[in-house]
């Protein structure tokens, strides 16, 4: 199982200490119901990287590329698939794939990252990843951007303070019959994995204000 580096919480800013502290207790059904399958799906890793702005604390985001064949024009974590020059999967290659993969697509410079948390590995059926989600504070940001727009479309960053805001929360509804949390935030729709890994960590950090899980917003048979 992959391990994130013992990090003092005095290291943290206080409101990021929350976040660590519930982080190794948190069990896979409680992130997804889908969950890895006792053989195969391909080792990858996200970089869920929490910072400051102006509007106090953040998340990054990227929205991929339009014209990709998988996940094409949603919102989504930096990351991507563990490689063999990221080392073992079940060792800390999920977590040099995250950081090597953020930068890959946004730029970042990996120094200024704090690895402090990991949280357990899930599934997602589409693509046949298994995904470890790998938490990160963004100690001393670096300027970010698009670095391939064949696959990225743009980089942002989103305040927590938007995704909390019961306004901007709605529950997306596919022609497959998922169901799922999303946000409408920074002008896009934030849904699907990245969403539901979100909404899991609002609510055991205790961000989460009670929101009308019946707004819905009907996703197409492409999305």
């Amino acid at each position: 199982m992959t391990r994130a580096p013992e990090v003092s919480l005095s290291e943290l800013p206080e409101w990021l200490a929350k976040v660590a502290k519930v982080a190794p207790g948190v069990r896979p059904e409680q992130l997804s119901r889908f969950l890895p399958p006792a053989s195969g799906g391909r080792p990858s890793a996200v970089l869920i990287l929490f910072g400051e702005g102006e509007r106090g604390p953040e998340l990054l985001l990227m929205e991929r590329a339009r014209q990709l064949r998988s996940h094409a024009g949603q919102p989504s974590f930096p990351g991507g698939a563990v490689d063999p020059v990221d080392g073992d999967p079940d060792g800390d290659g999920p977590l040099r794939a995250a950081l090597r993969e953020a930068q890959e697509e946004t730029g970042l410079d990996p120094r200024g990252v704090q690895i402090f948390g990991v949280l357990p590995r899930l599934y997602i059926p589409v693509s046949g990843f298994v995904v470890t989600p790998v938490l990160g504070w963004w100690r001393d940001p670096s300027p970010v951007r698009p670095v391939d727009p064949a696959e990225t479309a743009r980089v942002f960053s989103v305040p927590i303070a938007d995704l909390v805001d019961p306004g901007n929360r709605r529950t997306v509804t596919h022609p497959s019959g998922f169901r799922g949390p999303a946000f409408l935030v920074s002008d896009v729709l934030v849904w699907g994995f990245t969403a539901g890994l979100i909404d899991r960590i609002l609510h055991f950090s205790g961000w989460e204000r009670p929101w009308d899980r019946a707004r819905e917003v009907p996703l197409s048979a492409r999305a």
